[in-house]
C-alpha cells in the first residue's frame, strides 16, 4: 500500500491488521495528552476565499481539535492577511500560510482538505482542481454555476474516492431531518404538494442601478477574481472585495441569483422530504422579475411550479410571492411547515409531536455540518450533503432559473440531464469559460 497522508490518518485511527506493535517513547503531544490531538490524527485544512462566508467556516473549524487550518488563499491581499492573523492568534503561532493563487495551495501535499467559499462561477474550477490534487472538499452552495459543471464535479469526486460536503447546512439540522422523516413516514398522508418561499434579493441591494467603473485597488488581482467569467470593468459593488454590499450574487456572469444562491437551501430540504431519488420532470414559470437595466441581471422575484416524477408538485417562489419563508409539505391528511430558522408548525400537534419509531424510515443523521465533514474524512463514508445531493439541489434550481429566463415551460430528462426537445434551453446548461480556464 502506498503511504499517503490520507492512508496514514486512517491507519493511525484504525490500525493496520497483521502489524506487530513495538514500544516507542514519544512526546506526550504526539499521543494526544492534555487535550491535544496527535498530528497523525489531525486534518490539515486550507481555506479558498476569505470573505464573509468563509469567516463562519473558519471560526467553526477553529473549534475542532482534530483540524488545523494551515493555509488561506484569496486574490485580495488585505483579506487573506487578516485571516492569517486571526488564525495564527487562535493557534498562538505563525504557521498559517497565505496564498494569492489557489493552485499553489492545492500543490501542498500536507493539506488534506479545503473549504471553498468563493463566487459561484469559481466553484467547479476550485473543486475539481482540489479533488485532482487529492484533497477532500467542503464547497459552499450552490455546488456549481451550471448543470454540466455539476456533473463534472460529481464524476471527479467519485473517480478519486473523495469526500465532498456541499454547504447545505440544514442537512445537518435535526429539526429539518425530523420534518422530512415525518413526511417520508406518512404523518401527513400522501404527499401532494410542497410550497417553498425564500428571500429573492437582499433589501439593501439597488436593482436597476448602474455603477461607474473605478480604479482597481493595488492589493487586488481583479483578473484572477474574474477567472473563467467574461471580462467586465471593475467597480466595488461587482466584487464585494471588502465589506461592500454583495451584488455578484445577482449577476448572471457569476451566479443565477437567489433562485439557487440562497433558495437552494430550502429546495434541498423540500427534495429531502419528497425523496432524493425522485427527480423533476417539468418546470413551469408563472411569473418572474429580471431587471432590464443595471448591474443586476438575474431573477429577483419569481413563482414557478416544479413537477416531480412521482406527481408531487413543488410551488417555489421568492418570499411572500406568495409563499412565506420556509418549506411547507402538504398531504391529504394534513400539513407541516418549517421556517428557514427551524421553527415547526403543523395542522395538528398529532403531526408535529409524533415520534419516529425504530422500524420506520430514519434519514441521514449527521452532527454539525463541519463536524460531519471531518468525521467523514476519517471514516471515508459519504457526507450529509454529498456531491450527488449537492448536484441534485443545484440542478433543480438551475432548471427553474432557465425556465424563468426563457419565460416558458420546460420538460426535463433527469437521466440524460438534458431538456426534452428544447435546444435553446440545453444551450444554457453550460457556459464558455474565459481562457485559460
Amino acid at each position: 500500500m502506498s503511504i499517503t497522508r490520507r492512508n496514514f490518518i486512517k491507519t493511525a485511527i484504525y490500525g493496520t491488521p497483521g502489524v506487530l506493535g513495538f514500544p516507542y517513547i514519544v512526546p506526550s503531544v504526539v499521543l494526544g495528552a492534555n487535550g491535544k490531538v496527535p498530528p497523525s490524527n489531525r486534518i490539515n485544512l486550507g481555506l479558498i476565499g476569505t470573505g464573509n462566508v468563509n469567516r463562519r467556516h473558519r471560526d467553526a473549524f477553529l473549534l475542532e481539535n482534530d483540524c488545523r487550518i494551515i493555509a488561506v488563499c484569496d486574490p485580495v491581499l488585505s483579506r487573506r492577511q487578516e485571516y492569517q492573523t486571526h488564525i495564527n492568534q487562535a493557534y498562538a503561532d505563525t504557521s498559517c500560510a497565505g496564498y494569492h493563487d489557489f493552485r499553489d495551495l492545492h500543490a501542498r501535499t500536507d493539506i488534506d482538505a479545503v473549504c471553498i467559499a468563493t463566487p459561484d462561477h469559481w466553484h467547479s474550477v476550485h473543486t475539481i482542481s482540489a479533488l485532482q490534487a487529492g484533497k477532500d472538499v467542503y464547497v459552499e452552495k450552490p455546488l456549481t454555476l451550471t448543470v454540466t459543471e455539476g456533473r463534472q464535479v460529481v464524476e471527479t469526486a467519485q473517480r478519486y474516492s473523495s469526500i465532498l460536503q456541499t454547504g447545505l447546512q440544514r442537512r445537518s439540522g435535526s429539526n429539518f431531518r425530523y420534518v422530512c422523516e415525518l413526511v417520508r413516514n406518512g404523518r401527513i398522508g400522501k404527499l401532494n404538494r410542497v410550497e417553498v418561499g425564500i428571500i429573492g434579493i437582499n433589501p439593501s441591494i439597488e436593482a436597476g442601478k448602474n455603477f461607474p467603473a473605478t480604479a482597481i485597488p493595488k492589493d487586488f488581482d481583479y483578473d484572477l477574481w474574474l477567472g473563467p467569467a467574461p471580462f467586465s470593468p471593475y467597480c466595488p459593488q461587482r466584487v464585494a472585495r471588502g465589506h461592500e454590499l454583495c451584488y455578484w450574487y445577482y449577476i448572471y456572469d457569476y451566479s443565477v441569483g437567489f433562485i439557487s444562491g440562497n433558495g437552494i437551501h430550502f429546495v434541498d430540504i423540500a427534495q429531502w422530504g419528497i425523496g432524493d431519488h425522485i427527480k423533476p420532470v417539468e418546470v413551469r414559470t408563472i411569473s418572474v422579475d429580471i431587471p432590464k437595466d443595471g448591474l443586476i441581471d438575474d431573477p429577483i422575484a419569481w413563482l414557478a411550479e416544479v413537477t416531480y416524477s412521482n406527481g408531487v408538485l413543488m410551488s417555489y417562489s421568492s418570499q411572500d410571492n406568495p409563499h412565506p419563508d420556509g418549506i411547507r409539505f402538504i398531504g391529504d391528511q394534513g400539513w407541516i411547515h418549517i421556517t428557514g430558522g427551524g421553527t415547526i408548525t403543523a395542522s395538528s400537534t398529532d403531526i408535529s409531536k409524533s415520534v419516529i419509531r425504530p422500524h420506520e424510515i430514519h434519514l441521514y443523521a449527521g452532527l454539525e455540518h463541519h463536524r460531519n465533514f471531518l468525521d467523514c474524512i476519517k471514516s471515508r463514508l459519504p457526507a450529509a450533503a454529498s456531491e450527488e445531493i449537492g448536484h441534485h439541489a443545484t440542478t433543480t434550481c438551475n432548471v427553474v432559473e432557465i425556465s424563468a429566463r426563457l419565460g416558458r415551460k420546460v420538460r426535463w430528462d433527469a437521466l440524460s440531464e438534458q431538456f426534452i426537445d428544447n435546444e435553446q434551453a440545453n444551450r444554457l446548461l453550460h457556459r464558455a469559460m474565459r481562457s485559460p480556464w
